[in-house]
């Protein structure tokens, strides 16, 4: 048993000060003010005086790190999954971008074979398959040549079940509204993205089963007082949870600001959407088929077109608070309880009893001190 003490403590509905947490077997066992718990004799007790304890961070877009790309070698997920608990990743969705589909088989049986004996790290919760049924005219970084239409026998096997949590899609294909329809009803997330879709076509797609939207902004057409497009219907209709890139350099920080006001921390998820290079110097790195140049603050293309991001999910986390002015309690849904929600895992995500202990110590300064998944310690500054 562990037992967190002095801490100041973020549950779901307040913050203690001065706060007690007891984990035992994986979950977490009690929460309380310090001198309201008595402590069972051996226990293993952290003196957390003058830090956060708070949900672990759920990532739900994710490419790759310290150099490795999911696309391209699938394997290499659990590698970077013994990473991330530095950045405050607890769980996260693998990402694989648009390629062919034995890719996706690929990365499936990586999924459902389970970790490596031995593994500890961050959990993977299901891939997000991002393509290949995207819109052309909103590729991004992805390899035109793989993109293709929507159809059920190509989604055949994609359950959670097989591995797949996440599909992002164009909801103005042909076949797409369709495929959302099936894929929504297996328990898939399925989320709008790399897309021209109008107004009407995304309302379309949210009456069929899309409940999110890959990062907003990103790679769909902006948003227009006489035409709200893609954006605007995520913005508009309360059905949506919204992914948004928060680096200061997909989105500027007065327009994270400005959703922020919007759509609160109910709907809204940060994602990272980082690619092989987070953890890494400058260099040259792959995502999926494309070599992608890195400097100190972006990944691009040699076009120049963003390839994902260098993002920190901790960064992210602090970037929001000062963007907005927002308090930790305010940001923390963001990247704990309401992506958990998305994915219906409502033992994920927040600080209460019978929970999974995911969790994090956080200084005051917003680093990452210490994270705990599964009620172990992987991690410590």
């Amino acid at each position: 048993m562990i037992c967190i003490q002095h801490a100041t403590v973020y549950t779901p509905d307040e913050v203690i000060e001065d706060g007690m947490v007891l984990l035992a077997d994986g979950r977490i066992q009690a929460i309380a003010p310090s001198h309201q718990i008595e402590l069972p004799e051996r226990v293993n007790c952290i003196d957390a005086t003058g830090l956060h304890l708070v949900p672990g961070f759920i990532d739900l877009q994710l490419n790759g790190a310290i150099g490795l790309d999911f696309t391209s070698d699938p394997g290499s997920i659990w590698a970077v999954a013994d990473y991330l608990p530095q950045t405050g990743v607890t769980s996260f969705l693998p990402t694989i971008i648009t390629s062919p589909l034995t890719a996706v088989a690929a990365a499936q049986k990586v999924i459902t074979n389970g970790p490596p004996k031995g593994f500890q790290g961050a959990t993977p919760l299901g891939l997000h398959i991002e393509g290949p049924f995207l819109h052309p005219d909103k590729k991004g970084a992805h390899n035109p040549a793989h993109l293709q239409l929507p159809t059920a026998e190509k989604v055949a096997d994609w359950t959670p079940e097989n591995g797949v949590r996440l599909v992002t899609l164009a909801p103005e294909l042909d076949g797409a509204l369709a495929v959302a329809k099936l894929l929504a009803e297996r328990g898939v997330v399925v989320s709008a993205g790399h897309s021209t879709a109008n107004f009407a076509q995304a309302t379309a797609g949210f009456d069929a089963g899309i409940r999110y939207g890959t990062h907003l902004f990103n790679a769909m057409s902006p948003l227009h007082h006489r035409e709200p497009g893609l954006a605007g219907a995520l913005l508009a209709d309360e059905r949506a949870t919204i992914g948004l890139i928060v680096d200061g350099e997909h989105v500027h920080p007065e327009l994270v600001k400005l959703v922020w006001q919007m759509v609160g921390n109910g709907r809204l998820t940060l994602v990272t959407d980082a690619m092989a290079a987070l953890g890494m110097p400058p260099g040259r790195y792959a995502l999926g088929d494309y070599e992608v140049i890195v400097d100190e603050t972006t990944a691009r293309l040699p076009s120049g077109t963003l390839a994902g991001s260098l993002l920190r999910m901790d960064t992210a986390v602090r970037n929001l608070i000062t963007f907005t002015g927002c308090t930790l309690a305010e940001a923390l849904p963001t990247v704990t309880r309401t992506p958990a929600d998305l994915l219906g895992l409502p033992h994920k995500g927040r600080l209460a009893p019978t929970c999974d202990a995911d969790l994090l110590l956080l200084t005051p300064d917003l680093e990452v001190h210490t994270t705990i998944i599964a009620g172990k310690i992987l991690f410590q500054k």
